[in-house]
């Protein structure tokens, strides 16, 4: 069974080749896949290689966890599984990279279509208008601002 694994903190102007030739020693049975920005096509700094089993990805790790690839170490882990219900590859990969960490769970839409435009509407008078905070911790940061506003109204 294939392996995914991250591989995070890739510089900007990297290529699909590039990246293929850093990890042509490894053998010819590794995928890799860069995630890039839409507008500018440039890499988001992460991507994926996939493996053909546990052991060839432990290796993989030992061998190119914190590799130096144009000033930047790389950081190589196993990959998350994608969640469920994603419209998109791209999405999927994306919500992998960030490790599914963050304590608001998706709407399980795709995001492309404008499913979570709701969310990012829900500034208040004190934000400047060119300033969105991050979707993924905007209900924290919501709960912080009452809180910081119970706060100064009670005595």
């Amino acid at each position: 069974m294939s392996v995914r694994l991250y591989i995070g903190n890739l510089p900007e102007e990297l290529n699909r080749q590039e990246l293929e030739a850093v990890f042509s020693e490894a053998g010819e049975s590794i995928s890799t896949k860069i995630i890039t920005d839409r507008k500018t096509n440039k890499c988001r700094g992460f991507g994926f290689v996939t493996v053909k089993n546990d052991e060839q990805a432990d290796a993989f790790i030992e061998k190119y966890n914190g590799f130096l690839l144009k000033d930047n170490a790389l950081k190589i882990e196993k990959a998350l599984p994608r969640a469920k219900g994603k419209g998109s590859d791209e999405q999927a990969d994306v919500e992998t990279a960030s490790e599914a960490s963050s304590p608001v769970s998706s709407s399980g839409g795709n995001r492309r279509k404008g499913g979570n435009k709701s969310r990012r509407s829900t500034s208040t008078s004190t934000e400047s208008d060119g300033f969105q905070p991050d979707p993924r911790w905007a209900q924290e940061l919501e709960k912080l601002k009452q809180l910081l506003a119970a706060q100064t109204t009670n005595p």
